[in-house]
């Protein structure tokens, strides 16, 4: 399958925007994300909190990992502006500052991507997907998950896509890296033009 974007909706955009790329585990979402960041200056990622275990040669600013504990002190503090239980570890997005005048990027899961359209329905919302069930297995196998974890997320997926596809304003294939990334770049500048 080619890589491919839509558009269905509009968005009515606020400075600064919030841009969500949400999509299933295995999709890819970390690696594209790191290279957006990196083609631009204009945004700024928010870093999400997880209390589950570090992989192996996980880079350390991936999440900011935290206990059980210290997640729910933060988050009855109304410190998240989403966060949910995913396979037994808790992950949230802090509150953004959005005092710095940059757009914002979260990377989330599709329940954290439902809560925030709730709570800010002119942020933008780009789901990734997968080329194919077996690229997206072959990518979970690659990234150290073991077996069991492998099987869960490839069900979640499941139940998880047509939710992200109705709440969607933009959705790609993420079939190649940089051609991922440059239809995520033309989405954005298509929603900073509205």
């Amino acid at each position: 399958m080619s890589g491919r974007v839509s558009t269905p909706g509009s968005s009515t955009g606020h400075a600064p925007r919030i841009f969500v790329i949400s999509g299933p585990g295995g999709v890819g979402k970390g690696t594209i994300v790191d290279v957006l960041m990196t083609r631009d200056p204009r945004l700024s990622l928010s870093r999400s909190w997880t209390t589950r275990t570090q992989r192996p040669g996980e880079r350390d600013d991936a999440y900011v990992f935290t206990t059980r504990d210290s997640f729910e002190s933060h988050r009855d503090a109304g410190g998240f502006l989403e966060w949910t239980e995913f396979l037994g570890n808790y992950y949230g997005t802090p509150v953004p500052d959005l005092s710095s005048g940059r757009d914002i990027v979260l990377e989330i899961e599709v329940d954290g991507a439902q809560q925030v359209k709730v709570r800010h329905p002119e942020s933008v919302l780009i789901f990734i997907l997968p080329p194919s069930r077996d690229e997206q297995r072959r990518r979970l196998v690659g990234r150290g998950d073991p077996d069991h974890k492998v099987q869960e997320r490839l069900r979640k997926a499941e139940e998880e896509e047509p939710i992200g596809l109705a709440l969607a304003d933009a959705t790609v294939v993420n079939d190649d890296l940089m051609r991922t990334v440059d239809e995520l770049v033309a989405v954005i500048e298509h929603h900073r033009g509205r």
